[in-house]
């Protein structure tokens, strides 16, 4: 049976995420309506080619562009966001109007047919208990205002139904529209330019996932939706649940000049610490494909180009 082609509306289409997973929709042969500021610079100039793809410069929130461009589309994928902690501190406004309100915005556009599939962030699960792994099931605590606005936005999406959560671990690897604040993508920066890093708690654990895996979920979750639809799945790598001291020793493994040591004074602003079973999204059928020490390995060849600290939401 051949795959049936989808029109699917991406908003925040340009940005780590989306500058991914739009090439890999349009390769499916979907076709592919982009809504983003594009304030992070022109990230999908190589999708260009393809007559399927429609980029629109505007605002996820503007009411009126987003009546039309929901109409006539299968999926709605709302990548828009105000992404990080300390970004979201700094404008919590802002951040509520781009994680909440404007996901709330396609729900009341959208027809009860039209399907989401909405990523929240993992970041949600706050402080774990030790040695127990966060699953579905468990309440969701967040510390940082971009938890609480994802969870909001997530609570929102499954009572509207229609829609499949993914609770994405820190993602990580090589984006055209790349970042620098995300943990690894950061750790492993630093151990390239700078050769050394002070770690405040190193013993806080977290779960991690490279970016070409999220848009593959997307992919998988396409082709199952009927059977995930109305739940919520951790992505992540399960063999992944690392303190940021053991990913520092891996990246360690291919920088052997890297030197980190654990300061017992300062602490780090997001203070999030847990482990993650992502058991439930395996059962569907979906395996990550690209290994932390794989996507490392990706980036500091990456880090030869980029020679300035120019990729950074903060």
């Amino acid at each position: 049976m051949g795959m049936v082609k989808k029109n699917i509306l991406v908003t925040g289409g340009a940005g780590y995420i989306g500058s991914v997973l739009v090439p890999i929709l349009l390769s499916a042969g979907h076709t592919v309506t982009v809504v983003d500021t594009c304030m992070y610079g022109p990230s999908l100039l190589d999708a260009m080619h393809y007559p399927e793809l429609t980029v629109v410069r505007g605002d996820a929130r503007d009411e009126k562009l987003m009546t039309r461009l929901i109409k006539g589309t299968d999926y709605i994928i709302p990548l828009a966001a105000i992404v990080g902690a300390t970004v979201c501190d700094r404008n919590p406004d802002r951040a509520m109007s781009v994680n909440v309100d404007a996901v709330k915005l396609v729900l009341k556009l959208r027809k009860a047919r039209q399907r989401i599939i909405f990523p929240n962030t993992n970041s949600g699960y706050g402080i774990g208990r030790t040695g127990k792994a966060c699953d579905e099931k468990t309440l969701m605590k967040p510390l940082s205002l971009y938890g609480r606005t994802k969870v909001e936005a997530e609570k929102a999406v499954l009572k509207a139904g229609n829609a499949v959560v993914f609770r994405l671990a820190t993602v990580f690897g090589i984006s055209p529209r790349m970042r620098l604040d995300l943990l690894v993508n950061d750790f492993t920066y630093r151990a390239v330019t700078d050769g050394a890093l002070v770690l405040f708690e190193p013993h806080f654990k977290r779960n991690y996932i490279h970016v070409r895996d999220v848009a593959r979920a997307f992919m998988h979750t396409m082709d199952n939706f009927e059977m995930m639809k109305g739940e919520a799945y951790n992505v992540g790598l399960s063999d992944a649940n690392l303190s940021k001291a053991e990913l520092c020793a891996e990246i360690k493994k291919q920088v052997p000049r890297f030197t980190f040591v654990e300061s017992a004074i300062g602490e780090d602003p997001d203070k999030r610490d847990y482990i993650v079973s992502n058991a439930k999204i395996e059962k569907t059928g979906f395996m990550p494909s690209v290994s932390l020490s794989v996507g490392i390995a990706e980036l500091i060849k990456g880090f030869q180009i980029i020679s300035k600290n120019q990729f950074s939401n903060l």
